[in-house]
This record gives structure tokens, C-alpha cells and sequence, in this order.
């Protein structure tokens, strides 16, 4: 399918929940606006070791990861990481690189905000404009 990058912001969510119902998340709590590969072969998110210290988020435990040349290693994983995209937002858990400079955006991100990807223009657009749909058996 290819890979592309495209522009997000994240935060720790423990600043977050503290935050008045309706306030505006990016005006109130500190961020942090970063590029993410957009890679739906990989599962998780994934964020560097920079962001991670300057938003305090906690490492709440370890994960194996493989890498394409299938390399296996032992890497942090974080939880509480509040993040938006595209206008819609979650919080997630991350694997943490130490090495890395982007993020990388992998499908549970993809699957809970509901966006869809337009292989030919290499862009994502949510599955309906004005919520997120949730389907149910």
C-alpha cells in the first residue's frame, strides 16, 4: 500500500482528564505536533524517546517488537497518550524507539479513530465526516 507521513498532536492524557468538559485540549494542556508514518502493516503506535520525556509519559511496562529485517528486541511500552488527528482523538498505549525521529501510526489508530486510507492520493479521510461509526453485530 505504501507509506506516507502526515502531521498530529499528542499529549499525556493525565493532563488531559483534568481538563474542564469541552475545553480546548491543544490551548490548555502541553503537546507536542509531530510528523507519523501512516504504516497499516504495523499494529501500534509507536513515538520516539523525545516525546515521551517531554510529555512525562509513564512506561507502564515492556513489549517485544520485530523489525523488518526480523530483529527482535525488548522496547517500553507507555500508556495514557492522548492523541488527535484529522480533528478526531483517542488515547492510546506506544511502543517508545529510542533512535526514532517520527512516529509511526499503525492500524489500532487507524481502526479506533475510523479513518480510511485513499491509496491513491496517499491520504486519510474518516469513514463519516461528522462521527466516528462504530459497527455492531
Amino acid at each position: 500500500m505504501g507509506r506516507f507521513s502526515v502531521e498530529f498532536a499528542v499529549a499525556n492524557n493525565r493532563d488531559v482528564v483534568g481538563l474542564p468538559v469541552g475545553s480546548p485540549v491543544l490551548e490548555r494542556v502541553k503537546h507536542v505536533l509531530l510528523s507519523g508514518v501512516v504504516d497499516t502493516g504495523a499494529a501500534r503506535l509507536v513515538l520516539p524517546q523525545h516525546v515521551v520525556d517531554e510529555l512525562h509519559l509513564q512506561i507502564e511496562g515492556e513489549t517485544t517488537v520485530r523489525y523488518a529485517d526480523h530483529r527482535r528486541e525488548k522496547r517500553p511500552l507507555v500508556s495514557n497518550v492522548w492523541l488527535q488527528l484529522l480533528g478526531r482523538h483517542g488515547v492510546f498505549s506506544a511502543v517508545v524507539e529510542p533512535a526514532r525521529s517520527d512516529a509511526l501510526i499503525g492500524a489500532i489508530v487507524l481502526e479506533e479513530l475510523d479513518l480510511l486510507i485513499d491509496p491513491a492520493t496517499q491520504l486519510l479521510y474518516p469513514r463519516e465526516p461528522d462521527s466516528i461509526l462504530t459497527e455492531i453485530e
